[in-house]
């Protein structure tokens, strides 16, 4: 059982490098471009379901996959939507330096909460469509805690930054979850 991670394509927030937590930013034109891109890894393999976070960027990736590899149906997982950034939600590095000098500001999604909510609905997908090969469409710090987990913090979240669009395969086999490759992009592959 196979199950492709996705990260949405980019948006103009990605390109402005302001931090994109639970608001609903559209893909841009160079994100809509990097999805179709991934398709072309997609066409290599049969995929039986997609599963979105609800957020506009995911959804619409998942939008332009689905129509292109004939899946019919998408599937919204609201757990894979991305980590809450509370007051620092949209702001550039800089920016978020001058508001909060001291590097702290409120609302801020606990790592461990975000990581236990992915790996929780990744397990809960794995049992409802055993045996089906999935693609799922999230996002970087989302993806990131679930690579991390799944390396014993070797890779993902603090370690790795994920390009717009990558892909990471996950292979699931006899209860066991294993990070097959990350943070590809098509043409690598």
């Amino acid at each position: 059982m196979e199950i492709c991670i996705i990260r949405h394509g980019e948006t103009d927030w990605n390109k402005e490098k302001r931090l994109q937590g639970r608001e609903n930013i559209p893909l841009n034109e160079e994100g809509i471009n990097q999805i179709k891109n991934t398709i072309e890894y997609l066409k290599k393999n049969k995929w039986d379901i997609i599963i979105t976070s609800p957020l506009s960027r995911a959804r619409q990736s998942a939008e332009i996959i689905a129509e292109d590899i004939g899946l019919t149906e998408i599937i919204e997982e609201e757990n894979f939507t991305e980590r809450d950034y509370g007051e620092a939600s949209g702001l550039t590095e800089e920016e978020r330096k001058k508001v909060f000098p001291n590097g702290i500001f409120n609302g801020v999604e606990n790592i461990e909460e975000l990581q236990q909510r992915m790996i929780s609905s990744i397990k809960k997908y794995i049992k409802m469509y055993y045996g089906k090969n999935m693609i799922i469409i999230s996002h970087g710090a989302a993806i990131n805690s679930l690579l991390s987990y799944l390396s014993n913090n070797e890779i993902g979240s603090r370690k790795t930054i994920l390009t717009n669009a990558c892909i990471n395969l996950l292979k699931y086999n006899e209860n066991e979850l294993k990070i097959e490759f990350y943070n590809k992009q098509a043409a690598e592959l």
